[in-house]
């Protein structure tokens, strides 16, 4: 598995700024905020419910990663995914790091996805 996820109460836009907040409590910022729903209006013309993909980073530990090896920059930020679904509910899905750093293969790089992946399973634990 290569993620998790929780379905949330809030509404799509409210969901995005609670997750923020929950994100910064855990010291990640939002790097870049990918609109897919908008990307894809604007340059195919198709209708998509809201879909944003969020980049998030804690910079510490993107300097330790980055650090114990420079090439790592291809594997983040971490992905953060807010999207609508069909039913009007809203899921907040994470990347796992644990799951997508391994293919780094280097005992402190795993240690350092751990640290990473406990602080996004609070984030998705505090929007419960």
């Amino acid at each position: 598995m290569y993620g998790f996820s929780v379905t949330v109460k809030d509404k799509f836009d409210d969901a995005i700024t609670r997750v923020t907040e929950e994100l910064q409590k855990e010291g990640f910022g939002v790097l870049t905020e990918i609109d897919v729903k908008a990307t894809l209006k604007k340059k195919l013309d198709i209708d998509k419910l809201p879909y944003t993909i969020l980049g998030a980073c804690n910079p510490v530990l993107a300097n330790q990663a980055i650090n114990a090896e420079p090439d790592i920059g291809l594997l983040l930020p971490c992905n953060v995914l807010v999207r609508e679904e069909e039913n009007g509910a809203v899921t907040v899905a994470f990347m796992d790091p644990a799951a997508v750093l391994q293919l780094v293969n280097r005992p402190e790089v795993e240690g350092m996805a751990a640290q990473v992946k406990e602080k996004l399973e609070r984030v998705r634990d505090a929007l419960k």
